[in-house]
């Protein structure tokens, strides 16, 4: 059903992945590309909706992210939504050198982080063909603001300070758990559902995640608004998919984003939180309707 590949990143990193061949294709076909979230692995449930687009017959390249799971990158842990963008357009041209892959037919799929992050690569990059986005992150800052205690927020950022200091000079650069040891302990993502997500994953499920992100990981979560390009991706098609009950990704900075966005566009609300729409009914209703838009589209 699926083979392992991978592919070189204009700076010569590695990134390693899966390759699901379209059900029934003959000759080259329509290809969707899909990464995940912040610090999370490929194998986080994201082959069903692997199969899922598969099994309609079109390409299916999955990936993780640099310094994540089985991909390379020389500072594990590191998480920069800019790098993850410009790879994400490395893995577009590397899926175009395919002879089994139309080129004029490349849809993007991401969720969470990376579902901001194919907001950004639709806007800057016509290649694409239709898009879509998960639970996405649309406001770093603000998105941090409701995660971080506002009394944390001074020795946050003097953090941030103090790691720059470091890595000028030459030390190691400082980290920090994705999630706490146990729920309510300082870390990356602080809410009650990111500590059972991550906790709860089987060993299938779990790829070579690790608990652990360099600090500077979360000072550009801050830096980072992808919704700001959400306005420039038409005429190319976007379809939204929000959990109603997300408080991760809060589904109202993303609602009020969809209303930034033109024609074509396509809404789906989920009764769900954020981790609940990979698996289980909400995946069964957003599974098949995210297909329909690629096969309407690609």
């Amino acid at each position: 059903m699926k083979s392992d590949i991978s592919f070189n990143t204009e700076d010569g990193t590695t990134l390693a992945g899966w390759f699901f061949a379209g059900s029934g294709a003959e000759g080259p076909a329509p290809t969707v590309i899909m990464c995940h979230g912040f610090s999370a692995t490929k194998e986080m449930h994201l082959e069903g909706f692997a199969t899922t687009f598969q099994a309609a017959g079109m390409n299916v390249i999955v990936y993780d992210n640099r310094n994540l799971g089985d991909s390379g990158g020389a500072l594990r842990g590191e998480i920069d939504p800019e790098q993850q963008i410009r790879d994400f357009r490395d893995a577009i041209t590397y899926a175009q050198g395919r002879v089994d892959v139309d080129e004029d037919r490349i849809g993007a799929w991401g969720s969470s982080y990376s579902g901001g992050h194919v907001l950004v690569v639709a806007a800057r990059d016509r290649r694409v063909k239709c898009v879509v986005s998960q639970v996405p992150l649309i406001q770093g800052l603000e998105n941090a603001r409701r995660l971080v205690r506002s009394d944390l927020w001074a020795g946050l950022r003097a953090g941030f300070v103090a790691d720059r200091q470091a890595r000028l000079r030459g030390e190691t650069p400082l980290t920090m758990p994705v999630i706490g040891e146990t729920f309510g302990d300082p870390c990356a993502l602080p809410t009650e559902d990111s500590h059972k997500f991550f906790t709860e994953l089987s060993e299938e499920n779990r790829g070579r995640w690790a608990n652990e992100i360099t600090l500077r990981s979360m000072e550009m979560f801050t830096e980072y608004e992808p919704g700001d390009a959400i306005a420039r991706i038409a005429p190319t098609p976007l379809m939204i998919v929000v959990g109603r009950d997300d408080h991760l990704t809060p589904a109202d900075m993303t609602l009020s984003a969809y209303e930034r966005a033109l024609e074509p566009k396509k809404l789906l609300v989920l009764e769900c939180g954020h981790f609940e729409a990979y698996t289980d009914a909400p995946f069964e209703v957003s599974a098949p309707a995210q297909c329909g838009w690629f096969k309407t589209h690609l």
